[in-house]
């Protein structure tokens, strides 16, 4: 006669709940991972286009004009910006345009009224922009080193810049799916707010070459820090204290978490 409540305790154990948590994570990954790869043709290949023609462009027609840049050749110099570029733009890209497409085609409510907290939720489309982040980082970086070569000065400077980078902005683009409420808001803050602080990031070259004052206000920028980190892995270089720059990528990587989670749970721009 017991037996249906030990089944209802069971179904509601920390075991079973974990469980049902792990699925539910591992399927939007999957699906995202899916998405990206079945339309690879404007997900990754893209990005490696447009890098072999900055080295192309910049790398090899200016770029022998400009000779060294923080002692090191302008080619090898750029390429771990560029990475970091395609890393940025892919990682907020991914998301903002998934959980947009979501909430677009209304089958948001399908997460909405599944048996998962939203952490999970904000969490798997992170875990689907850092995905598609390192798949084109890794594309760029295979098209980097047919122009140029790459030393690895520290490994794990690469990895966890690469990794916090994708991560926040990943974030970015799911607080801005969060507040979208057509394609052009979508938009909107990739074209006005993100390339213009990407160019200024220090992708192109070392703020050392600035005047004072935009040298100074570079330092607000927190590109600049991210590409400066991921580039003195590989070139053992920077513009920034790497202590300060990994500290403003954590720092932003909870804070951003902690917003996004709120809007969440408040269900901005999903229960209207």
């Amino acid at each position: 006669m017991n037996e249906p409540a030990t089944q209802t305790q069971a179904a509601d154990s920390p075991k079973a709940l974990g469980a049902a948590k792990w699925v539910g994570f591992k399927t939007i990954i999957i699906r995202e991972y899916g998405r990206i790869i079945r339309i690879w043709a404007q997900t990754i290949v893209p990005s490696a286009v447009t890098s072999a023609l900055y080295f192309v462009i910049f790398g090899s027609l200016i770029g022998s004009r400009v000779g060294l840049m923080d002692g090191v050749p302008y080619m090898q110099y750029i390429a771990p910006g560029l990475i970091m570029m395609s890393v940025i733009t892919n990682s907020y890209g991914n998301v903002v345009s998934s959980f947009f497409g979501a909430k677009f085609g209304k089958h948001v409510e399908e997460l909405l009224v599944a048996p998962l907290p939203n952490w999970i939720i904000v969490l798997g489309y992170v875990g689907g922009g850092l995905l598609r982040g390192l798949l084109v980082g890794t594309a760029v970086t295979i098209v980097s080193l047919i122009f140029t070569h790459l030393a690895v000065h520290h490994v794990f400077v690469i990895f966890a810049a690469v990794v916090l980078t994708s991560i926040v902005f990943s974030l970015g683009g799911f607080i801005n799916a969060q507040f979208a409420k057509n394609f052009d808001q979508v938009n909107w803050i990739p074209t006005f707010v993100l390339t213009p602080l990407t160019y200024f990031g220090g992708v192109f070259y070392s703020i050392s070459l600035l005047p004072e004052w935009a040298r100074h206000l570079s330092y607000a920028n927190p590109i600049l820090h991210m590409v400066n980190a991921f580039r003195y892995g590989f070139l053992g270089v920077s513009d920034v204290h790497i202590g300060v720059a990994f500290s403003i990528m954590a720092i932003a990587a909870v804070l951003m978490f902690g917003v996004a989670l709120f809007f969440m749970n408040r269900g901005t721009g999903m229960r209207e």
